[in-house]
């Protein structure tokens, strides 16, 4: 991107919403603008997972602001990410709908992996240089308001990524219900944290990492305290720690904790993640760590900046490796995708040459993607192997790509046969359908396993909800199976609210 390009990220945390603006210097990114609000909308989950009306609120009160201060922004300058709350929540997409109204851009919904990797970006690009020979082993950890995120990473390149369900509003809520402190809750705390994070010790133990940096929320806040304490400013230590625990104790809670440094918006929930660090100390035998000043929105901002480069080699070595751990007929899903994608183009011309600076590329990059991954069910069974796939695509780790995204693929594997009725919702998205109709024809027309002849076959959308497949005069009589498919594929349809026609078939 040119110099002076402005970017946006904004990030729907379970603690706080956050936005963060830089302009493009050189390729680096400068702040230029930070708002947060403290939504604590992971306390708005019930019994039942759903996000409470009030939740709700708070967040969309909090977008409609962010919205209001992104006006002018073109869509490829922002990208909005949510994390555990919204992992979690059942109801998210009744929020989703309208936070994506009331923000004026797109909302992703990623995996934990996925923003463990992100986060990890964000602290690798703001912390300095180190060439060749010094490659310093990090390892990066995040404790957000509902989740833990563990990083082991080298220069720019994130290698071991997990993240667990622990977390400073989560363990708040659970242990110091009433915003008490006492020795008792910081001990159950800890102890239950320790055991959410047990697996760790297996992947993150010392021998792997020789610097620890810690990111964001807790971290942030608890490295601010200790240093208007008098301790070493960016360090946090087990004796900064115990310090700190102290004073907690000895305040006896929240309202009437008086301490440097710390926000109020902080100390409702600085008891669990306290008690999150110290498990996390305790557990990997960490003696300090040191707070960076990178976290997910940097991460975010840096991939917008590399996104049409970086993130899409990165979005193919997932699809590829989806490919390899389910193997497919590559023969197959080759002409699969190169007849889906003819197809394609005759219906959007913008998309010839699949460009990935336009939308219209995009979407046939990932009609690609869909085209290569439509028979991976069948591995666990021919049988409806399409409901198969989809479900692998909606449960795999996927770097490089949101749960929204990943959804949006899973259902063009699902709809590329059979009965149409399973994606009524879907079927509202003009996009969608459009390659939807290409790979669904591509399956039909290549269902004999060789080469289709498309010589005289057109696709065409001439207005409204309707599709007209052409043939040359002849193709019936030369192939009579695929004209029968072809027939069976316009009474399918006849049961949405599209349809399709054939013209000389």
């Amino acid at each position: 991107m040119k110099n002076g390009t402005r970017l946006a990220a904004v990030d729907l945390g379970s603690n706080s919403y956050r936005l963060e603006i830089g302009q493009v210097d050189h390729g680096q990114i400068h702040r230029t603008e930070y708002l947060k609000e403290t939504v604590r909308q992971g306390n708005g989950l019930d019994d039942a997972r759903n996000l409470t009306p009030e939740a709700m609120q708070r967040g969309w009160d909090a977008l409609a602001r962010f919205g209001e201060r992104l006006a002018g922004f073109d869509r490829s300058q922002v990208r909005a990410v949510a994390t555990q709350t919204l992992r979690e929540a059942r109801n998210r997409d009744e929020f989703l709908l309208r936070a994506r109204t009331v923000l004026g851009f797109g909302i992703d919904v990623i995996t934990g992996r996925e923003e463990a990797r992100l986060i990890y970006q964000g602290v690798a690009h703001t912390l300095p240089h180190t060439d060749a020979t010094n490659r310093e082993r990090r390892l990066v950890i995040d404790i957000g308001g509902r989740s833990t995120e563990m990083i082991i990473g080298q220069a720019h390149e994130a290698e071991v990524m997990e993240s667990y369900r622990v977390g400073s509003v989560a363990w708040s809520m659970k242990h110091f219900a009433q915003g008490l402190f006492t020795p008792a809750a910081f001990q159950a705390a800890e102890v239950a944290a320790k055991a959410v994070l047990d697996d760790a010790l297996g992947t993150y133990f010392p021998d792997r990492w020789d610097v620890v940096y810690g990111a964001s929320g807790t971290i942030g806040a608890v490295g601010d305290v200790l240093a208007a304490a008098g301790y070493e400013p960016g360090l946090v230590t087990r004796e900064g720690l115990d310090w700190l625990v102290d004073r907690l104790l000895r305040a006896g809670s929240a309202d009437r904790l008086r301490i440097d440094a710390m926000r109020e918006d902080r100390k409702p929930v600085i008891g669990g993640g306290v008690s999150v660090l110290r498990a996390v100390f305790d557990l990997l035998e960490i003696e300090e760590m040191r707070v960076a000043q990178g976290a997910l929105r940097h991460g975010v901002l840096y991939e917008l900046l590399e996104r049409d480069d970086v993130v899409a080699d990165l979005r193919t070595a997932t699809v590829a490796r989806l490919a390899a751990r389910f193997p497919v007929d590559r023969a197959q899903v080759k002409r699969v995708g190169e007849t889906a994608a003819s197809l394609y183009v005759q219906l959007n011309p913008a998309a010839r040459g699949g460009s990935t600076t336009s939308r219209a590329g995009r979407a046939l990059r990932k009609l690609g993607w869909a085209a290569q991954l439509h028979e991976i069910g069948a591995q666990i069974s021919h049988s409806e192997y399409h409901k198969h796939g989809a479900y692998i695509l909606d449960n795999a780790d996927a770097p490089g790509f949101a749960v929204n995204e990943m959804h949006a693929l899973s259902q063009l594997v699902l709809g590329h046969r059979g009965k149409l009725r399973k994606l009524e919702s879907a079927l509202d998205d003009e996009a969608f359908v459009s390659q939807l109709i290409a790979l669904r024809l591509a399956v039909i027309l290549c269902h004999a396993r060789r080469d289709p002849d498309l010589q005289g076959l057109t696709l065409e959308r001439p207005e409204g909800r309707r599709f007209i497949v052409g043939c040359r005069p002849g193709w019936s009589a030369l192939f009579p199976q695929s004209a029968h498919l072809l027939r069976e594929e316009v009474l399918a349809w006849q049961k949405t609210p599209w349809r399709v026609e054939l013209a000389g078939a």
